[in-house]
């Protein structure tokens, strides 16, 4: 097995025999890659840092959502490379190296779940499971030219995973089809679903205006595409206002919480962390209770806005991210650009809590570029059906 699929999507610390899944089920005769943030029975979980992975033992169980991909007949083929402790969207990670973008050679391939997207893309896996906080399934997705859903928060239990921030982490998972990527949520999705049939798409023109010129023009061509398959289209904002700092809110409650979770082990190991990463935790220790308490009023408000925006029946269009993927020598100024114009997007749907899938519409330059579709909460089913219907679209 590892002779046939080792890469650079796959941690040093791999499993050294694939663990097999149930011989019936939903999922049978599919393989699946695991981001390295999921408890495997027996195995260490490392979040990307080899620090951690040092100061942990093995896992006495299965993470909830392993536990399910196997019952339901899929084979966990390896673990995959992440960002240190999720704290990023670029895809690589200093100690063990960036994840290849087949897709997009020369290019990053977008984190956290840099290793799960690489992994699908490649033909490794049939789909692979990655996690969502800022971002980080619906970009790699994007920039790797492959289908990632971010559930409605909550609908996936997270028991034996990894936290980041609690209030906007979310489970998700990757395939190159989207028949596989709603069959895998039949299999993981619990809680309310809230089925609607889409009367209404919103065109966020505030969002395609943030993405470069040809990544608009090409996501835009794709809408051409498919507007006999989607509900009519109506232009329209993302219900963001000019006095709202929607980044801001979500970067000071993402960062506040996760230095609540790994302040104390950061500051007893004094773990080396990567560039960029060693920044943004040095960021979060600062955040007070204070900034926090107003960060978490602002929250609320936009999450009633967006929510409101967003009644069944009514689905948002956008970018997944708003360009190509960077090269993997992009300078810092170049990729803090990118961070920031990605976060602007994928703020969105994680303060609201709401579902996303991202699809790999169309190319430029030779590069994917992903168009997303957000939806009510409970909307998850309605979404990966539409994934489905949407498929031939694709690609173009």
């Amino acid at each position: 097995m590892n002779a046939k699929r080792k890469s650079s999507a796959f941690v040093p610390h791999d499993l050294v025999e694939s663990v097999r899944g149930s011989r019936s089920g939903p999922l049978a005769g599919l393989t699946v890659a695991v981001k390295d943030m999921y408890d495997i029975a027996g195995e260490r979980t490392g979040g990307g840092s080899p620090d951690w992975l040092a100061t942990h033992g093995p896992a006495a169980q299965n993470a909830a959502a392993v536990s399910r991909v196997l019952a339901s007949g899929a084979d966990i083929i390896g673990k995959t490379v992440c960002d240190e402790f999720f704290y990023s969207v670029t895809g690589a990670n200093a100690h063990y190296g960036t994840p290849v973008n087949v897709r997009a050679p020369g290019r990053i391939p977008g984190g956290s779940s840099s290793g799960s997207a690489a992994a699908t893309a490649a033909g490794a896996c049939d789909f692979a499971l990655g996690s969502d906080t800022g971002g980080s399934v619906r970009v790699p997705a994007a920039l790797c030219g492959v289908y990632g859903i971010r559930p409605t928060h909550g609908r996936v239990d997270l028991t034996g995973a990894m936290a980041m921030a609690p209030s906007f982490d979310s489970a998700g998972w990757f395939a190159c089809g989207p028949g596989v990527l709603r069959k895998v949520g039949s299999v993981l999705l619990d809680g309310a679903s809230e089925p609607a049939t889409p009367k209404r798409l919103l065109v966020a023109g505030d969002a395609f205006a943030t993405a470069d010129p040809d990544v608009a023009a090409a996501l835009r061509a794709f809408l051409g595409r498919s507007s006999e398959l989607l509900p009519p289209a109506v232009e329209a904002t993302s219900g963001s206002r000019e006095d709202e700092d929607w980044r801001g809110c979500f970067r000071t409650i993402q960062g506040y919480e996760i230095w609540q979770i790994y302040g104390a082990w950061i500051n007893e190991h004094q773990p080396k962390l990567g560039p960029g990463i060693r920044e943004r935790i040095a960021y979060a220790a600062t955040v007070t209770a204070r900034d926090v308490a107003t960060a978490r009023a602002d929250h609320a408000t936009i999450r009633a806005r967006i929510r409101a925006l967003l009644e069944p029946g009514t689905i948002l269009c956008l970018p997944t991210a708003p360009c190509i993927a960077p090269p993997l020598d992009a300078s810092s100024d170049m990729l803090d650009r990118y961070r920031s114009g990605v976060m602007a997007l994928t703020c969105i749907a994680g303060l609201a809590g709401l579902p996303q899938v991202s699809l790999p519409a169309a190319l430029v330059a030779g590069c994917p570029v992903g168009f997303s579709l957000v939806g009510w909460a409970g909307a998850d089913e309605t979404l990966l059906q539409l994934a489905v219907t949407l498929g031939p679209c694709c690609g173009a």
